[in-house]
């Protein structure tokens, strides 16, 4: 069962949505339109709709990592506005390079007006992101900007990186985490960091909040790569078997392989096919990495790394009710089917 939403995520939807919006309307009309589906913003048909845009979890994090330091959470809204920008960035590229033509349930940009769409959109996305945090009066909103230009930075190194693997052979197990530490960890733990930095709160704090988010992002990525092979479509908004249609080496397959023996021989061999694989071959390599144990060390690894996230916190000091929230938000990482 998918764990209920928890409310501090539902309170901060309702913090930094205005704002959020608010910045995509300096777009132009047409970026501003499309940037509203991707939100999920309109309907399909363009009628209004309301729609959560997706789980929040960045911004939630930016507003937390401001009350942690003792900050009022009002001074993390323009950091929560940047680093959901990014993000969706990375989305709507994301989804162009995989072919995915699915997203919360609804066709991908690229899918619908196609390639040049999805890369303008989220290159403007990019681009209001560092224009937020700078609209920041004094040297706090240019330490901010410069914090997330870096975490993105590392997320396209990511990217490239899982694009340069889907060539290889043999990828070894560390090397996805590396590649995951980057693509999915920097992101998140410039968030955990960003309301902090805006807070101009002392750099022991900021780090110990960035080490969170750096755990907590690996968490992310564990549990995204067995949604990605073992998730729930009418959760994850996503065709089953989604990593494996198209491939991918994920941490459990990454997992499998290293460990060598007959299992590991026919997902390699799976691999390396090129033909399009039917829904009987996907369900059986889905069994074969589930009986290696694939699934059941990435839920491993995902709590492990949900547990030193929340030891980071020992070196922030924050009052014991952002403690719990943020202990909270890990659970809410870990136990997701979404």
């Amino acid at each position: 069962m998918m764990p209920a939403t928890p409310q501090g995520l539902q309170d901060v939807r309702r913090l930094v949505q205005p704002a959020l919006r608010a910045a995509v309307s300096r777009l132009d009309p047409t970026t501003c339109a499309v940037t509203g589906y991707h939100f999920g913003w309109p309907a399909s048909d363009g009628a209004p709709a309301a729609a959560d845009g997706g789980k929040a979890v960045r911004p939630w994090l930016a507003m937390l990592s401001a009350r942690a330091v003792g900050a009022d959470p009002e001074i993390a809204v323009p950091g929560a506005v940047a680093v959901e920008l990014v993000h969706n960035f990375s989305l709507l590229h994301d989804d162009l390079i995989d072919s995915d033509t699915e997203r919360r349930h609804r066709t991908t940009v690229w899918a619908r007006w196609g390639a040049p769409s999805a890369i303008l959109t989220g290159d403007a996305l990019l681009a209001l992101a560092q224009e937020v945090l700078l609209d920041v009066p004094g040297p706090t909103g240019a330490a901010a900007a410069r914090l997330l230009a870096v975490a993105t930075r590392e997320l396209i190194r990511g990217q490239v990186e899982d694009m340069a693997y889907e060539r290889r052979p043999e990828i070894d197990v560390t090397e996805v985490l590396a590649m995951a530490e980057a693509k999915t960890s920097a992101l998140l733990s410039a968030s955990a960091a960003i309301g902090a930095v805006l807070s101009a709160a002392p750099a022991d704090a900021v780090a110990g909040l960035a080490d969170y988010g750096r755990h907590l992002g690996l968490a992310f990525q564990l549990v995204d790569d067995v949604l990605g092979i073992w998730g729930d479509p009418a959760f994850t908004g996503k065709p089953a078997r989604s990593d494996l249609r198209s491939r991918k080496t994920s941490l459990p397959v990454a997992r499998v392989i290293g460990l060598g023996g007959p299992a590991a021989t026919e997902v390699s061999t799976w691999l390396a096919g090129a033909d399009e694989a039917g829904e009987d071959l996907l369900d059986g390599i889905a069994e074969v990495l589930e009986e290696a144990g694939g699934r059941a060390w990435a839920r491993q690894q995902a709590a492990g790394h949900a547990a030193a996230a929340s030891a980071a916190l020992d070196r922030v000091g924050a009052p014991a009710e952002v403690l719990a929230e943020l202990r909270e938000l890990a659970a809410f990482v870990v136990g997701r089917e979404a």
